[in-house]
């Protein structure tokens, strides 16, 4: 291990040397800086979340009346199909990728993620895929049936033309990302945390993407398959959900919803992590219930791959396994329901400050109890009878998927917008920011389950006057369009606090956790000196006195190893962190923009059916992976 040293006296100018990413293009391409990967992911789930509204609001104006005649049925499928791909696949989960990226090095004290490399892959690879599925409405091509794209309604015979080859070929080319990513963020809280931070000291928001992590790694080979499957039977006849060919159709949903479910959670516990980060800083106390918490992460992540078939009870499945089923999607309220009691009794028992990070945080709360109990009552057979494709179940899935999801990421925006950028975001606009967003969505997507109730079937592009819908259907879209506002105020107050905003300095908010013991926004090294952790509130041990006796049994923030002969960081073991070796990470690379774009040019061979252009990226995948390994001097710096 290096000498010790302190902060004042690390060679911060040689740290930042060693760390700091090249100018020009080759620093733009080449960089592998998990903040500035982790940034480019949440402007580009961003900009995804504003193309997925725009496509709302455009249904949304179709629906608002019986009987409009704005869009025709293909353009409204497509903007459908559009909308819930684009928002469930390519909003939702690589937003909390992005604060992942960005804030878990800093959470845990280390200077980068496990895989620099393969973090910067998995960002360029997101990037292409949306490309990828965004060149399809170009050519009038766009996937056309949904965003569950059941069978057998998405086989050649029933949908001709490119649109869910569009979709098939996009969806496996982000699972490589998605895959790629959780197996970078395994690594990494595996073995990149400071020393001392044993996993009960580990933020309940590193339990979230972790266990969302290990979920992506068993759900989407389902996924995977399934989109295989209808690739070869559209472009080769295979039979696979053709009843005609020994086929069934029911094989798609089976092996969607075995992904699809556990996907709920997938970009659901990462949210609640956060959320569970901001609420003790803004209540001055740690975390209740901390353990049970984070079992409950874990649980819920285990539990949801046992209630797939809860989306098919009305498919004519045998009576036991309907039994099975919702008794298992009864279960998994459980764990939910530990994480919002702990959320409220940390409120409760502190002494909260409502600052904005906080306001979202507790509508957050408010919106997932109203999710949660309009989904788990579809647990019970015959009301979901009662429901299945009515827009109750829209509405429960914008609840879950959007108002659960947006809320938490809203709050982690306000929260970490002064470390990513030094600057706060204006707190009064925040507030106008909130409340308009509340209000927008409650109005937008509460009417939808009465809407349902009263049987309105979900995917219809239009309606006719006098079913009782006409007055909800109007007061969704004035809903919709008001919670597109309070879109559009985040964006205008990140606009003017990026230049404007008062000053953050490293810890504006008073937090206990190692990422505001570094200077705002952080440097590319992040610590001048590796951390050690004796505690979950490292920053606040003074003043809670849990601590007592020496001082080695204190957290240190500002002394320890410099580790300053190349880009190194400490490897510490999975259950305590003791320190085991120092890593030599990786120096920036083209290499995964190049395997990016060569993946790009195959599929687009495939898409296609251009056979020649998908072997020239096939050979192109192949000739970036041997330059990505080919051996190098250990001053190259690792492979990975």
């Amino acid at each position: 291990m290096a000498e010790v040293q302190s902060v004042e006296t690390a060679p911060a100018e040689r740290l930042e040397r060693i760390w700091g990413t090249e100018p020009g293009l080759f620093g733009i391409l080449g960089t592998v800086d998990h903040k500035t990967i982790g940034k480019r992911y949440l402007v580009t789930a961003l900009a995804f979340l504003l193309i997925g509204g725009v496509e709302a609001m455009a249904m949304r104006a179709q629906l608002a009346g019986p009987d409009l005649a704005l869009l025709s049925p293909e353009e409204y499928d497509q903007l459908f199909s559009l909308h819930g791909t684009t928002m469930i696949f390519w909003y939702a989960l690589p937003i909390l990728s992005g604060f992942s990226n960005y804030i878990w090095p800093l959470l845990i004290g280390s200077r980068d993620m496990a895989y620099p490399r393969v973090n910067a892959l998995s960002y360029w690879l997101f990037l292409a895929s949306g490309i990828f599925l965004y060149t399809s409405p170009f050519l009038g091509q766009a996937p056309n049936a949904g965003w569950f794209a059941y069978a057998p309604y998405t086989l050649r015979q029933y949908n001709p033309g490119l649109n869910m080859d569009f979709y098939a070929l996009a969806l496996i080319f982000l699972t490589v990302s998605t895959t790629v990513g959780a197996i970078n963020f395994i690594g990494t809280v595996m073995k990149m945390r400071a020393p001392g931070m044993s996993l009960n000291r580990m933020p309940i928001f590193m339990y979230g993407t972790m266990t969302a992590s290990f979920a992506s790694i068993f759900a989407l080979p389902s996924l995977s398959v399934a989109l295989v499957f209808l690739y070869l039977e559209r472009r080769f006849g295979f039979p696979f959900y053709d009843p005609a060919g020994g086929g069934h159709p029911l094989l798609w949903q089976h092996l969607f919803w075995i992904f699809g479910h556990p996907w709920v959670y997938i970009i659901v516990l990462p949210a609640m992590g956060i959320v569970s980060e901001v609420i003790p800083t803004f209540a001055r106390r740690p975390l209740v219930g901390y353990t049970l918490v984070a079992m409950a992460t874990v649980a819920t992540g285990i539990i949801g791959f046992g209630v797939w078939v809860h989306h098919m009870f009305a498919t004519g499945l045998p009576p036991l396994s309907l039994s099975f089923f919702s008794g298992a999607s009864l279960l998994i309220v459980i764990p939910s329901g530990i994480a919002v009691f702990a959320w409220i009794a940390t409120i409760w028992t502190g002494r909260p400050v409502f600052r904005t990070p906080m306001l979202f945080a507790t509508g957050f709360i408010v919106l997932f109890v109203i999710g949660g109990v309009s989904g788990v009552v579809t647990a019970a057979v015959p009301y979901d009878w009662q429901v299945t494709d009515t827009y109750f179940v829209v509405a429960h899935l914008h609840y879950v998927l959007i108002g659960i999801n947006l809320f938490g990421v809203m709050a982690g925006f306000y929260y970490w917008f002064p470390k990513m950028t030094g600057r706060l975001l204006d707190e009064r606009l925040g507030k106008w920011n909130f409340w308009v967003m509340f209000v927008g969505f409650n109005l937008g997507f509460f009417p939808m389950h009465i809407a349902g109730l009263l049987g309105m079937p979900r995917r219809v592009y239009t309606y006719p006057a006098g079913l009782g819908w006409d007055g909800l259907n109007l007061l969704t879209t004035i809903g919709s369009y008001l919670f597109a506002l309070g879109i559009l105020l985040f964006l205008i107050n990140v606009a003017r606090s990026r230049r404007h905003g008062e000053s953050a300095g490293p810890n504006p908010w008073d937090g206990g956790t190692l990422e505001w013991a570094t200077p705002s926004p952080p440097p590319p090294y992040n610590f001048a000196v590796i951390p050690t952790v004796r505690s979950g509130y490292p920053l606040w041990e003074d003043r809670l006195g849990r601590l007592r006796g020496a001082a080695a049994a204190r957290s240190v923030v500002t002394r320890g190893p410099v580790l300053d002969q190349g880009r190194e960081t400490v490897d510490t073991s999975a259950l305590d962190a003791d320190p085991v070796a120092v890593l030599r990470m990786p120096q920036d690379s083209l290499w995964p923009f190049l395997l990016a774009v060569a993946t790009s040019v195959a599929f687009y061979g495939a898409v296609f059916g251009a056979w020649w252009l998908a072997g020239l990226g096939a050979l192109g995948i192949v000739a970036t992976i041997l330059g990505w390994l080919w051996p190098r001097s250990l001053e190259g710096g690792a492979v990975a």
